[in-house]
């Protein structure tokens, strides 16, 4: 973390040594930037002409109930038929697929851009993945290019690597170049190497001297500073650079998984245990069951009716291993959650695993035969109401979850949308309020909850109608007047 702390006033001569010292580091930090660029990538010009036919920029509209909102974001070409992997933040997980129109793809320092095909998302890797017009496939070059053609180690600390960035669309896109050095190399839980400074756009590759591709950058970390006002009072804020980043995923956490293309834009099939709330093990609770540095997650709750449940499962269990392999030590160890997720979602469903758990004292192998992940919140059907300004979605699985309530006890709709000044929104109605009545019948299904307020919107003679909506462990009844 990086700690700023300005204080008024400063003193002139404060003032005259600080400015010294920058200008010394700065020499500093520029001579052996320098020095090392000099011996490690004395071509870097020709290697950065090459690499930058690897990267692009897609920007796509999200058609929402009053508008069309264009989204910009920064890719990889992967391969010789125009496929793109955009990172997992490049889209908003709560977006209906539907909801995503025109993806065009722009060349670096070109300003006309060219159409693209959604293709999904990957649950194992977090990538979306994007496919280009065949038009313009010539004037890419897969990232799979610049690999190491012998096999190669991982980056170590101190190794020089650059990167690629764009500019935006009013600048036409034009690439410029970062460098740095790698401070840190970690699992998190993936391997990610992490530099000096940012180092590449995220969701664009990073290279190391020879120009060999060393990983893709990731979502930047936010750094937090204090600022004080001038009474002296500190107050902590986190900076997020979301143009630039300083960690990337390595090479090794890529490359083997640049063929999971979805089948479909749903990205299914989606492999599903049905645990929730793991929590990673304390390590002092580690030393007390006398397990010494073993890993481990706890299971806060098992899902009704998920494979879990159906292979034994229970609350409290805590996961060791996954068929025979024990969770790895990592740090830290908030990590070890995301870890078990992956190691799930790399699987299909109908694949049987081996849980390993610790019940009490007694050690247990539990052979659990994984599902299809229920339906997502971006699957959930929904339909906007123009005159009642609101648009409600089917309750799916995740809303169970989240309200703490049996699936069977199910049912109703949920809002997803609120249009500000609109009948809705003056009567009070709220994003995810629940609704479980209208004019006080019992709204079972979607499909029901569709009927009825077809027929409301409709009849234009109807001065108003009600709401039972349930918010969190409260209800509310609201009169929502259409007149």
């Amino acid at each position: 973390m990086n700690f700023v702390i300005r204080c008024f006033p400063l003193l002139s001569s404060w003032r005259r040594a600080l400015g010294a010292l920058r200008i010394m580091r700065a020499s500093l930090v520029v001579g052996i930037a320098a020095a090392t660029l000099l011996r490690a990538a004395p071509d870097l010009p020709d290697l950065f002409a090459a690499r930058v036919k690897s990267v692009v920029a897609v920007e796509y509209m999200t058609v929402t109930e009053v508008e069309r909102r264009p989204t910009i974001t920064m890719g990889t070409v992967i391969d010789a038929n125009g496929t793109i992997i955009l990172q997992a933040t490049a889209i908003d997980s709560r977006t209906a697929v539907w909801q995503l129109k025109d993806f065009r793809v722009y060349l670096p320092g070109e300003s006309n851009g060219v159409a693209a095909v959604y293709l999904g998302q990957d649950a194992f890797t977090g990538w979306h993945f994007v496919r280009v017009d065949a038009s313009v496939r010539d004037k890419l070059t897969p990232i799979t290019s610049f690999a190491p053609k012998a096999a190669a180690g991982s980056p170590k600390l101190g190794d020089f690597v650059w990167g690629i960035g764009l500019r935006n669309k009013d600048e036409d896109f034009i690439p410029y170049l970062m460098q740095s050095h790698i401070a840190l190399v970690t699992a998190l839980p993936q391997r990610t190497g992490i530099a000096q400074q940012e180092v590449a756009a995220p969701g664009l590759p990073v290279f190391d001297g020879a120009g060999d591709f060393v990983g893709i950058a990731a979502s930047s970390f936010g750094q937090t500073y204090l600022q004080f006002s001038r009474a002296g009072h500190a107050i902590p804020i986190s900076l997020v650079n979301v143009e630039e980043s300083s960690a990337f995923l390595l090479r090794g956490e890529v490359l083997p998984f640049l063929g999971r293309i979805p089948h479909s834009v749903s990205g299914r099939p989606i492999a599903w245990l049905g645990t929730f709330g793991l929590e990673a093990m304390d390590r002092d609770v580690a030393k007390f069951l006398n397990l010494g540095t073993q890993s481990g997650a706890v299971v806060s709750e098992v899902m009704e009716g998920s494979p879990a449940e159906k292979g034994g499962l229970a609350a409290h269990d805590i996961i060791l291993a996954l068929d025979g392999v024990p969770i790895p030590q990592l740090r830290p160890t908030s990590v070890i959650p995301t870890y078990l997720e992956r190691e799930i979602e790399r699987r299909n469903p109908g694949d049987v695993v081996t849980v390993t758990v610790l019940r009490g004292s007694q050690r247990l192998d539990l052979k659990v035969t994984l599902g299809e992940e229920p339906k997502l919140l971006r699957e959930a059907e929904r339909k906007y109401f123009d005159r009642i300004g609101a648009t409600i979605r089917e309750f799916v699985y995740g809303d169970a979850i989240a309200r703490r309530v049996k699936a069977a006890q199910g049912g109703g709709v949920v809002v997803q949308y609120v249009k500000p000044s609109s009948p809705a929104a003056i009567a009070g109605l709220r994003e995810e309020d629940w609704i479980k009545e209208i004019d006080g019948v019992e709204v079972k299904t979607f499909a029901d909850a569709i009927e009825r307020l077809n027929a409301i919107e409709k009849d234009e003679t109807r001065p108003d109608f009600v709401l039972l909506v349930s918010r969190g462990s409260e209800s509310a009844v609201l009169r929502i007047k259409l007149r």
